[in-house]
This record gives structure tokens, sequence and C-alpha cells, in this order.
């Protein structure tokens, strides 16, 4: 059967002298190098006496330098050996007397003068025939096909299909510690598919709680939990499929008094949405009332009417509550969460690393004045207190935002005036030079400027210089000008020419 398929395959001219006898040569050659992309006419000793090739050669390929070589010597070494095969190998099948000669294809490379190889597929066809002078005898033609773009589109396979292996067992192995640190789990953990009544999974420590009843494909969740408990963790389930978040609740298994706290999170599978809950036991008796004190707390932050923001040690928004939303003009969580707190705190770039600084320095930091920008173009005055917490599972910085746009009148920074009102001013017209009084009033707002932006830093004169833009030279030639926070101790160095 191969060979029958194989001999269906092949398909030769059944009158060539028909169609194709008496062409021009000039004919016959349009027709031979169209064919294919290089032809190479051959001698009987190998040597290339005339080519033809199409325009997409490489830039490189110097083709008139190859008539009057051997062919062989215009490939690399390992595809010598091809040649050679090919040019010893031209014969008729068997019981096909007369018929053309079978082609076989070899792959072989060029070498080319920048180095580089250029690998095409060729065969030979004899033209030694009826009608053609017997002095020329064993002259060949070399039918060639540029492999260029088959070989870029093998490498891509081959670059694709390694990268997908490589995904492959990265996977491979994400879902092996993720099988392994559900079996190993010393508390309980479920997951249902859409439903109470639709188990997924269980780990082992579910079973040891539930009993072997769960490997029966009838098993419910509610069959484990007395009728109110039941019910509590379905009204948790569904607050969790509607808005995404849902706080744990407290159940108690049908067979026995023992209260269980659990925690619920969701995730989509196979277009599905899925469910994880997480049972852990009380330590003690007191373990139900604390539990209930702290989700009481959370719930007051949540609600509180000043902003509460928790960030990483870069000031990345880990959590917030909803007042820090309404202050950044935020319709979700989400939309805060993973993003930058200077992105909308801060009346400069200055004002987070300040904070962050003094923060990992002292550890607190107390009614910090500053502006909260809002993301359509709101800004509010507040005053922040924040927190360090290098404690617990992840180190945090915590924040308390208080708008005081309404009493700014009362804040101990709004009581410094400028001695002179304007009226005061233009009375001196007169009596001053211009230049004095614009030196006078220039010296009484540097002063104030500087006396700010040393009570927002906490006295951290390296803090302050860069939130006024000056170098610390110039801060301290000031502060001796100014008399301010001097003390005999205090080293400056020279001025910066620059300010």
């Amino acid at each position: 059967m191969p060979q029958a398929t194989s001999e269906s395959a092949e398909r030769f001219f059944d009158a060539p002298e028909r169609f194709l006898s008496g062409l021009a040569a000039d004919v016959v050659a349009e027709l031979v190098s169209t064919a294919t992309d290089i032809v190479l006419v051959l001698d009987p000793a190998g040597t290339i006496v005339d080519l033809a090739c199409r325009g997409d050669a490489p830039s490189s390929l110097q083709l008139a330098g190859w008539l009057g070589q051997r062919w062989v010597d215009t490939v690399a070494t390992e595809s010598r050996p091809k040649i050679e095969q090919l040019m010893g190998q031209i014969e008729a099948p068997a019981g096909q007397a007369g018929a053309p000669e079978v082609m076989r294809w070899r792959h072989v490379n060029h070498t080319l003068p920048d180095g580089n190889e250029w690998p095409v597929s060729y065969t030979l066809v004899a033209i030694d025939r009826d009608g053609v002078d017997p002095g020329q005898g064993g002259w060949r033609l070399a039918f060639g096909h540029d492999l260029r773009n088959q070989i870029t589109l093998q490498q891509r396979l081959v670059t694709a299909q390694l990268s997908m292996e490589r995904d492959y067992w990265r996977l491979r192995q994400v879902e092996t510690r993720y099988r392994l640190l559900f079996q190993m789990a010393s508390e309980p953990v479920l997951i249902l598919a859409g439903a109470m009544d639709r188990l997924a999974e269980a780990n082992p420590a579910a079973y040891e709680l539930f009993g072997e009843r769960m490997r029966t494909p009838s098993w419910s969740l509610t069959d484990g939990l007395d009728e109110a408990s039941a019910h509590a963790l379905r009204e948790m389930i569904e607050r969790l499929r509607v808005s995404g978040r849902a706080d744990p609740c407290s159940v108690r298994l049908r067979d026995g008094t023992e209260d269980m706290l659990v925690a619920a999170s969701q995730f989509r599978q196979d277009n599905q949405q899925h469910f994880l809950l997480r049972f852990t036991r009380p330590l003690d008796s007191m373990a139900p009332a604390l539990a209930a004190g702290r989700q009481q707390l959370l719930q007051v932050i949540d609600g509180a009417p000043d902003a509460v923001v928790v960030t990483d040690l870069d000031g990345r928004i880990l959590s917030a509550n909803r007042s820090f939303l309404d202050l950044s003009q935020l319709g979700t969580e989400e939309q805060a969460r993973g993003e930058m707190l200077d992105r909308w705190l801060g009346r400069t770039g200055v004002d987070m690393r300040v904070l962050i600084t003094n923060l990992r320095q002292h550890g607190t930091v107390r009614l910090f004045g500053t502006q909260m920008r809002g993301e359509f173009g709101s800004t509010t005055d507040v005053e922040l207190s924040a927190v360090a917490v290098h404690n617990g599972v992840q180190r945090c910085l915590g924040f308390t935002i208080r708008d005081v746009g309404r009493r700014l009148g009362l804040d101990g920074r709004g009581g410094k005036e400028l001695p002179r009102s304007a009226s005061q001013l233009t009375e001196l017209v007169g009596r001053l030079p211009l230049r004095d009084i614009v030196r006078e009033t220039t010296d009484l707002i540097e002063q104030l400027c500087i006396e700010a932006a040393l009570d927002l830093t906490g006295d951290n004169r390296a803090s302050a210089a860069e939130m006024l833009g000056l170098s610390r030279q110039s801060l301290y030639i000031k502060l001796r000008r100014f008399g301010i926070k001097d003390s005999p101790g205090d080293e400056s160095p020279a001025a910066d020419p620059s300010e």
C-alpha cells in the first residue's frame, strides 16, 4: 500500500515532445530559472559553467565568483558528502526505462563571504538526452530552493515549543507546590464549585474534621453544620459572590459542640466561580469573643470619618477605608490597591519621602500638614499621623488622614502673619527706597517659609533643604542669618555659589 501511494504521488508528462519540443533556448532558460530559486549548469566534472538566480538571494552572495569553481567547493564542509551523493546517484527508477531520473533533494549550506551560510535544497537532473550533442554527455542541471524562510519558521517553532515546555514545567512545579501545601495544611480547607452542595476538593484535615462521609457524591457542606451555621455560611458566600469581600463567620459542627471560624475567598476556574473555605479552631474559649472584637474594630476603621490607609515600607497601598476613597475620588478599593500613596497625598514629591524617612527613623509621625489630591483634580488640606509596624507577617506603614480644610483658621501656623499690611507697606513709599522695602518683605517671607519647612520635617534640616529646593549649605547660611533654631555647636560648610 505505501508503495502504491508513493507511485500515485508521482506524475510525469505523457507527451512532452508534443508541447516542449522546438522551444527556443531563451524560453527554456526562462522556464528553468522561473521554476526554482537557483539553477546551476554543471559539466561532467561537477564544475559550474553557468547559473541563474532570482533577486532574493543573500546580499553578500557573489555569484560571479562561482563560475569555473567545482560545485562541491562552494558549500560548507559538512555538506560536501551530500553533493558527492547527488552527483553519483542520478539513475532511472527500476522498470521505467527512459523515464526522468528520480529527484532526490538534499539540504546543503553554501558558505558566504561574510561568514554566514545560505541553506539551499538541491536536486540534480541529467540533460544528456536525445538531441543533445554527444560531446555534451554527462552535463547536469542542479535545481535549488532557498530554505531561509523555512528554517526561520522551524527556528520559531522550536523556540515556541521550548517556551511552551518551560511554561508547562513551571506550571507543573507550581501545581506540585500547591498540592504539597494543600495536603500538609493542618487547617481544614474546602474548595466549592459555585455552591455549598458541590464539593470540588478537600484536604486530609477536612476529611478528618467532617468524616469519611465527605467522599460520597451526595455530601453537602450543610450536612456537617447545624442549621444556623449553614444559613450564616450561605449568606457569607452570597456576599462574597456579589461584592467580592466577606467577613469571616463562626460556625458549629452538626455532630458536636466545637465552634470554628470560617474565612472564604473566591476565584474563577474553567469559567466557573469557585470558593475556598478555610476553617480555623479557636485556641481557647475566649477566641470567638476576641475574633468578634477584632471584627468590630475593623468595621469601625472601615466606617471611620477619617481616612485610614495601610502601605508597605515603600508607600505602596495595601488597603484603605471608605473615607480615603472619598478623599481620593475613587470608586473601589481595588483602584487604590497596589498604587503609590504619593499619587494622591502630598503637596510635592518631597512630602512622602520626608514621611517615610521619619517613620523609618522614629516609628511615628504626628500632625503632619499636607494636601490630598483627588482623581479628578480637587485638592484638600489634610493633617495626618502615621506609624510603622515592624512585627507581624508583613512590615507596613499605617496612616490616618483628617480633612482640616474647615478649621485652617485655628491652625497654629495660621497665627503667623506678616507684620505689615499692604497699606502699611505703601506708607513706606517715600521714606525708604523701593529695594529696601522689597528686601525687607522678601526676607520676612523667606524666614517664614524656612520655619514652616522645619516644622513640617520635624527639624530635619536635610529634608527641609530638599523641600525648599536649597542646598544644605545655603540653608545653614540662612538659618544663621535669621537666627532660626541655631545652636553654638552647629557646623555648616561654606555656601554653595550656585544659590
